[in-house]
Parts: C-alpha cells; structure tokens; sequence
C-alpha cells in the first residue's frame, strides 16, 4: 500500500510559519540535512560538504530601477555565500541558474533597456566579479526564459579543519552574543536610493555613499565565520532579513532566549534599520564566556574587524529583550499564503 503523502493543511502566510510546516511534513529525519539551517551538511571521507541555495527574484529582492543588472549578480552570489559563511564553512563552487524575462525589463539606473541576452551577460558579469572578491568559482549552471527576472545559486563549501560546521542549534545559557559588525547599511542605502540619491551626487555625504554600495554590493562574511568556527562559536546566523527576526531564528532553533544591551548601527542608519532592515550579511553567534576574549583575538589575528558583543543567551526561551524591553521579530518575511 502506498504511504500516505504528508499533508501541510492551510498555508501559514508568514514565511517562517511556512518553512517549519514544511519540515513537520518531511518528518525529523532530514533534519540532518539541514533544514534547521541555511545550508545543508553533508558528510564526507575527507572533511564535510556544505550546500545552500539562494535566490534573487526582480521586485521581490531587488528593485531594478535601483541597481544595475551587474549589481544582481552580485548580490545573488555574495546572498548565497552567506549562508555559508553563517556555519563557517569555505567556498568550493557554485552554480547559477538565471531566469530572463522577454522582452527585457525596463530600463535600470544605469542599463538602457536591451535584448534577454545583454541582460543576461550583464548579471553574469556580476556574478564573475563577485566570483573573483570571494575566490568562489562558478562550476555551472543554466539559463531559461521566463516571466520575471530571477537568479538562483547553488553554493559547495567545505569545512575541513577544526571544529564541524556551526548551526544554529548550539547557543546554550550563559552564552555571550556577537556580531561582526554594524547593521542597517544596506537599508538606509536603499532608502536613499528610493528619495533619489546616489553616489556620485554633489554634497554626498561619505556615510550616504557607504550605504548605497553596501546596498548594491554586499559582502558575505566568509573570514569571519571561518575564525568564530574555529574560536568556538557555538550557533551562528547571518543577518539576511533583518538582525532581530534572524536572532530570534537562532534563539528558536536552540531553544533559549536572549537580552541584549543594544547593538551597532550603520553610520547613516537608523537604529529600527540595524534591527529590522536585512541584506548586512554581517553574521551574529554565540560563544562561552570563557571565550570571548579568545575569539576577540582571532578575529584580531585574521585582519577582521572585532566583533561586537551586544548580549546574553539565557534559558528561558520567552525572555527576548533589547535593553531590558521585549524584542519582536523585526526584518522581512515573504508572504507565502
């Protein structure tokens, strides 16, 4: 007799709400996979692979009267490598699969409009670009037409020395919360880029210029998530969609809460930005206390930028405080309902 097929009932409409009836219906044993994570860890004889893969879809991720078709190859494959970088794993490869619509989108901030073709080599070139900066080379892929314009990227990495990957799973009471940088850049450049600015414009100011590119280029985390897995991280997630819905991701998967004093904000950001805004790729985790000091070194020793302390991991899962006030899921969710 044939199995009967798992059941989701009625979709939820928040995107997290989604992804857990998804992994109640395949049942807990993929979860070694990874479904509790970003990327999924494969075992191997030598090392361990690590896999995820990412997407960038016209309208939903990027605006392309924004950005350049350069700029979406970019961000798709540096979206991609952060999640590697969120368990501390290398790059190995990835492969890119780009869907262009026909006819070709609108003009973008600095592309005319053209053929599928020129759109396509232009987000290619993005990803080439970003490709050499993360020494992540592109082993294949595939090109279609379609409706709207999307990019999706399979990245391999691998962790080979020292300590497995870092999940999320691992925070445990007592703990002490890091990230590695400020948060809110890539918002706030947004913002300026919906009122008109850029920048080139005169009277730029260097915070406004920052944050644009950091909107149009970020950069996935891998060194830094390679030193907190060696130092001892014991949960880590990137800051995709927003720094505290992603803690609170981890904070959920581990099973605890947190307090946290405040956190670093991006010059020229608002503090509701570094919260909620998304797409910093700055990574936060957790470390004994012992060993804060230890991986504040390492990271010292890397040439990275010392990361931040900016909380607690405490036992009791409901406690979720900034500054001794509840902190809500702030940051982006897609609506799948």
């Amino acid at each position: 007799m044939e199995s009967p097929k798992p059941r989701l009932g009625t979709p939820p409409a928040q995107e997290d709400e989604v992804v857990q009836s998804i992994r109640e219906a395949l049942g807990n044993g993929i979860e070694a996979l990874g479904l509790q994570d970003d990327a999924a860890v494969l075992g191997l004889r030598s090392g361990t692979l690590v896999v995820s893969v990412d997407s960038v879809v016209a309208g939903v991720h990027v605006d392309l009267a924004l950005c350049s078709p350069g700029d979406v190859g970019w961000k798709a494959l540096m979206g991609a490598l952060s999640d590697l970088a969120a368990m501390g794993a290398a790059p190995l490869g990835a492969l890119v699969a780009l869907c262009v619509p026909e006819p070709a989108p609108t003009a973008t901030a600095t592309e005319p409009p053209g053929r599928p073709g020129r759109l396509a080599l232009g987000i290619m070139e993005g990803v080439a670009e970003a490709s050499a900066a993360a020494s992540c080379p592109i082993v294949g892929g595939d090109v279609s037409q379609a409706r709207e314009l999307a990019v999706a990227v399979t990245v391999l990495g691998t962790v080979a020395e020292g300590p497995g990957a870092v999940p999320r799973t691992g925070a445990r009471a007592a703990d002490a919360v890091l990230v590695t940088g400020p948060c809110g850049a890539s918002a706030a450049g947004l913002r300026l880029l919906r009122a008109g600015g850029s920048p080139g414009a005169a009277g730029s100011a260097g915070s406004a210029v920052a944050a644009i590119r950091a909107y149009w280029r970020p950069v996935a985390r891998l060194c830094e998530g390679a030193v907190a897995r060696l130092g001892g991280a014991t949960a880590m997630i990137d800051v995709s969609d927003g720094l505290a819905l992603d803690l609170h991701r981890l904070a959920d998967a581990s099973g605890v809460g947190f307090a946290l004093d405040e956190v670093p904000v991006a010059a020229g950001a608002s503090r509701e930005e570094a919260l909620g805004g998304g797409e910093d790729y700055e990574l936060v985790f957790t470390v004994a206390e012992a060993g804060v000091a230890e991986v504040t070194a390492a990271f010292a020793a890397a040439g990275c930028a010392a990361p931040v302390r900016i909380g607690t991991i405490v036992g009791d899962a409901g406690v979720r405080t900034l500054a001794g006030r509840e902190l809500g899921r702030l940051g982006w969710q897609h609506h799948l309902g």
